[in-house]
C-alpha cells in the first residue's frame, strides 16, 4: 500500500506468529480439529486474530490516528530457506517448538526495503515501537553489543548480525517442554500459588523463566557465553536501537521473573532459573518508556530523523490491549476457537488460573487473560445438534427463551476445559438436579449464558468487577450474532461493542509510540489515542437483566465446585 502523502507518523511493528488453529494443526493437537493443547504449558494462552500469519508485520498511523501504510512479510512464504511451518519448527518430541532467530531479523530487512521501494518517506516519523510474540527469548552472544552498537549502513542487518547469538533456534511460545522446570520453581519459591501472587502466574511451560532454565541446564556453555537475554519484544527493539533494549514491565510479566507489584526481578525466581540470570536480563523498564533514539544505521540507510524515538516493545496481548484502546473497566472478548477474555484491572488477585500482566499503557495498573478452551467449536456443535446446523434457528432460540433460562443451568466441555479443569456436559434442573438433557431451545441458551457466566465469576476471581462505565469489546467469529451479544451484554451487565481487531497488535504498538512521545507529560493513553475509530455499539444489557444474573452467578460458581469435587473424589 503506497503512501499518499508524506505527514508526520508513528510506525508500530509486529513480530508475530502462525495463526492458532494453523499451528495446532502443525503441532499435531486434534483433540478435537486442533483444539486440545498438549500440556499444562499451554493453558492460557490468547488466540491469536485471523490472518496473524507467522510474520513481521508494520503499520504507520498519523496524528489523527488513521492507518495510512501497511505491509508485510510472511516467513514460510518469503523466507522458505529457513524451513519453518508457522514460522517455527516442531522438534522430533512433539514438546520443543523453537524459531531461527536469523529470520527475523533478515524478514525486518526485506520489509524494510519493501517500504523504501514504495516510496515511504521515513524522514516523517516520530517515534516507532512493536510487539513481539509473548515468552520467546532471544540469545545474545558475549560481544554482540559492539556489533549492534557500530552497524553498517552499507549491509543488511541479517549479514551483521550472523554470529550474536548463543542460541539459534530459540524457544517460542508453543515450546512445552519445561514441564520439569516449572516443578522446580514453584516449589523453590513455596508452591504454585505463591509463585502467582509473586509473578501473576503459576508456572507455565512456554514462560521464559523456565526455558532459560532449561537452556542452562541442558547448554550451559551456551548460557555462558550469553551476554544478554531479550524477550521477542525487548530484542526487536534492540534491532532499532541499535542498543540493548530493556524489557517492559508488561511483557515481563509473562516469564514468571517479574514481581508484578514492585516491578523488579523476583530474587527467589532468578535464584532457581540459572545464576548471572539479573546481569543477563537487565533492568526493565515502564512499557511506556522512550528508550532511545533510533540507531543511526536507520537514519543513514533508510532516511530516518536522527531524532525518531523508539518507545519500549511490549508483547502481543498487552499491544492488542492498547490496540483495543481498553480503559478501566473495560473487557475484550475474543468469541473464536477458544475464547480469549482481556481484563483491566486495578487491583489484581492472582490465581491458579488465568495470567496478570502489568498495563501497557498505566504503569498503575494490570491486565488480565483468561482463556476458555471450549469456544466455537462447541457452539456449533450445539447448533448442529439443536438447532439444524442453522445459525437463524440458534439465535431464534435465544430470543424466544428467557433471561435466566428458567433456572436451567448447563456446563459444556466436550474438550477438557482449561478455565476451570473439567471435562463434560453437566445439566442442571432449577432445584440443582443434574439432568440428561433440556428440551433444544432450553439447551442453546444454557450454553450461551452457561459460557458468558463462567467468564464472568473466573474475571471475578482475578480481581475483576464491572463498573457503571464497563464497555465490552467483542471480536471473533461469534461477535458477528447479535442474539449471542445480547446474552453477553445482559450477563455482565454492560454494553457491548465490536470492533475490528485484524491488526491490533500492530495499531496498538503505534498508538503506544505516540503515547511514549506524551507519556513524560503526563498525558494518559485515553487521551492520546481519542481521535481514533470508534467501536460500533452491538448490544445494551435488557431491563431485569442485573437482577437475573445476580441471582444466577453463585448458583452457577457452587454447581461449578460440585462438579470439579465429584471428578477429583472429594466430599461436595
Amino acid at each position: 500500500m503506497a503512501e499518499p502523502a508524506a505527514r508526520l507518523c508513528c510506525l508500530g511493528w509486529d513480530f508475530s506468529t502462525q495463526q492458532y488453529p494453523e499451528l495446532c494443526s502443525i503441532l499435531g493437537w486434534h483433540q478435537p480439529a486442533g483444539v486440545s493443547m498438549p500440556s499444562s504449558g499451554d493453558r492460557g494462552r490468547a488466540v491469536q486474530s485471523p490472518g496473524r500469519h507467522g510474520q513481521v508485520k508494520v503499520v504507520a498511523v498519523d496524528a489523527a490516528m488513521n492507518v495510512f501504510y501497511e505491509d508485510s512479510v510472511h516467513f514460510d512464504r518469503d523466507l522458505p530457506e529457513f524451513g519453518t511451518q508457522g514460522g517455527v519448527h516442531v522438534h522430533q518430541d512433539g514438546l520443543t517448538v523453537t524459531s531461527p532467530v536469523l529470520m527475523w531479523v533478515q524478514a525486518l530487512d526485506i520489509l524494510l526495503e519493501k517500504m523504501r521501494a514504495s516510496g515511504f518517506d521515513f524522514s516523517r516519523v516520530l517515534a516507532l515501537s512493536g510487539a513481539g510474540q509473548q515468552h520467546g527469548s532471544i540469545y545474545w552472544k558475549a560481544g554482540a553489543s559492539r556489533v549492534l552498537t557500530s552497524l553498517s549502513p552499507d549491509l543488511p542487518l541479517h549479514e551483521q548480525l550472523q554470529a550474536c547469538f548463543s542460541i539459534h533456534d530459540c524457544p517460542v511460545w508453543m515450546d512445552s517442554s519445561t514441564t520439569a522446570q516449572c516443578r522446580q520453581l514453584e516449589a523453590a519459591v513455596g508452591g504454585a500459588q505463591a509463585l502467582s501472587c509473586l509473578t501473576g502466574s503459576r508456572a507455565y511451560e512456554r514462560f521464559t523463566g523456565n526455558q532459560i532454565a532449561k537452556i542452562y541446564q541442558q547448554n550451559p556453555e551456551a548460557y555462558s557465553h550469553t551476554e544478554r537475554i531479550s524477550l521477542v519484544s525487548s530484542f526487536a527493539a534492540s534491532l532499532f536501537l541499535g542498543s540493548y533494549c530493556p524489557i517492559d514491565y508488561s511483557d515481563g510479566s509473562g516469564m514468571n521473573l517479574l514481581q508484578i507489584q514492585d516491578k523488579v526481578w523476583a530474587q527467589a525466581c532468578l535464584g532457581a532459573c540459572a545464576p548471572h540470570l539479573e546481569e543477563k536480563l537487565g533492568p526493565p523498564v515502564p512499557s511506556c518508556s522512550v528508550v532511545g533514539p533510533v540507531s543511526s544505521y536507520y537514519v543513514q540507510r533508510y532516511g530516518f530523523p536522527s531524532g525518531c524515538k523508539v518507545v519500549a516493545f511490549t508483547g502481543d496481548n498487552p499491544a492488542s490491549l492498547a490496540g483495543m484502546r481498553l480503559e478501566e473497566g473495560d473487557i475484550a472478548i475474543s468469541l473464536g476457537t477458544s475464547d480469549t477474555l482481556f481484563l483491566w484491572l486495578q487491583e489484581p488477585t492472582p490465581a491458579l488460573e488465568g495470567h496478570i500482566f502489568c498495563s501497557p499503557v498505566d504503569p498503575r495498573h494490570y491486565m488480565a487473560l483468561l482463556c476458555f478452551k471450549n469456544g466455537s467449536l462447541m457452539r456449533e456443535k450445539i447448533r448442529d445438534e439443536s438447532a439444524s446446523g442453522s445459525w437463524s434457528e440458534f439465535s431464534k432460540a435465544l430470543r424466544s427463551t428467557e433471561m435466566g433460562n428458567g433456572g436451567n443451568l448447563g456446563f459444556y466441555f466436550d474438550v477438557k476445559e482449561i478455565t476451570p479443569e473439567m471435562i463434560g456436559r453437566h445439566r442442571f434442573s432449577p432445584e440443582n438436579r443434574e439432568v440428561p438433557a433440556f428440551p433444544a431451545d432450553v439447551e442453546i441458551r444454557a450454553l450461551i449464558e452457561g459460557q458468558f457466566l463462567a467468564k464472568r465469576i473466573h474475571a471475578e476471581g482475578l480481581g475483576y468487577r464491572v463498573l457503571p462505565k464497563t464497555k465490552i469489546l467483542a471480536t471473533g467469529g461469534a461477535s458477528h450474532n447479535g442474539d449471542i451479544l445480547q446474552v453477553l451484554a445482559d450477563v455482565f451487565g454492560a454494553p457491548v461493542y465490536v470492533i475490528d481487531t485484524a491488526n491490533s497488535a500492530c495499531v496498538g504498538s503505534a498508538y503506544r509510540a505516540f503515547h511514549g512521545l506524551a507519556a513524560g507529560t503526563g498525558v494518559p493513553f485515553s487521551e492520546v489515542v481519542k481521535f481514533a475509530p470508534s467501536p460500533r455499539l452491538a448490544a445494551t444489557p435488557s431491563p431485569g437483566a442485573a437482577q437475573v444474573y445476580a441471582a444466577l452467578l453463585p448458583r452457577y460458581a457452587q454447581l461449578e465446585q460440585r462438579i470439579l469435587s465429584q471428578s477429583q473424589g472429594l466430599p461436595e
